[in-house]
């Protein structure tokens, strides 16, 4: 019996040393859990203000909740492909970084919450905006079009026959045009949406490829909200 309360009182004291330890950091200012190796943490801009992506400070945080089960009833919760479709780069945390800072901070990208709005009400990843991807993977309904006109396609009107038929036979440049889009100006997109076995993501971008969206411009965060819950990142609720 003593022998266990000895063992007791020095997994509490532990517990209570390391938050004092977690405490202590934060009050100093000092981080003592890095976002990279070089930088503590990074900043994006979310609904107008600025907002520090960092991890959490606390070294016995642990993932709860939701996103902590490993065990859902396949289908439909079935581990997707690292390759979702030719053309398209899968990224991770380091990456996703990357295009906040870049392609985020100079407004030639988007990053794209998939899931339905109820998912994206509980919270998001910072700098995220919500196109369910009921609303992608239809390729040529109302809502697709109205998400790609946000994104910066352009409807191609007035188009001459005969440009047309040049660009058929590859002496126009058309690369990024189809028959119905001008894909030119449009934004890079990362899309994302609850983990490794949500399909939603997979899903929105076979839509926006079927719509003939330029796979070059398309990248998809496979860990979605679980892995960068897991990695103590940063969210954020909408409106708050």
């Amino acid at each position: 019996m003593k022998r266990l309360c000895r063992e007791l009182f020095f997994l509490l004291s532990l517990a209570l040393s390391s938050q004092a330890l977690a405490d202590e950091s934060a009050a100093s200012g000092e981080m003592q859990i890095g976002l990279l190796a070089e930088r503590p943490y990074i900043h994006v801009v979310h609904e107008g203000r600025s907002i520090k992506i960092q991890r959490e400070q606390y070294p016995e945080y642990n993932l709860k909740s939701y996103y902590a089960k490993s065990s859902r009833k396949c289908p439909p919760f079935c581990l997707q492909p690292m390759r979702v479709a030719p053309g398209i780069v899968t990224i991770g945390e380091i990456e996703l970084f990357e295009f906040m800072e870049v392609k985020l901070r100079d407004d030639k990208g988007l990053l794209i919450d998939v899931r339905t709005p109820e998912w994206f009400e509980r919270g998001t990843i910072p700098g995220s905006i919500n196109v369910p991807f009921t609303s992608l993977s239809k390729e040529g309904t109302p809502e697709s079009d109205a998400a790609l006109q946000s994104f910066g396609a352009t409807r191609r009107v007035g188009v001459s026959t005969v440009s047309r038929k040049l660009e058929a036979m590859g002496l126009l440049q058309s690369n990024d045009k189809t028959e119905k889009w001008d894909f030119t100006k449009a934004k890079d997109l990362a899309l994302w949406c609850n983990g490794p076995e949500c399909d939603q993501s997979p899903r929105a971008i076979k839509g926006l490829l079927k719509a003939g969206y330029p796979a070059d411009k398309i990248s998809y965060y496979r860990g979605g909200m679980q892995l960068w819950q897991l990695w103590g990142l940063t969210t954020v609720v909408p409106g708050e």
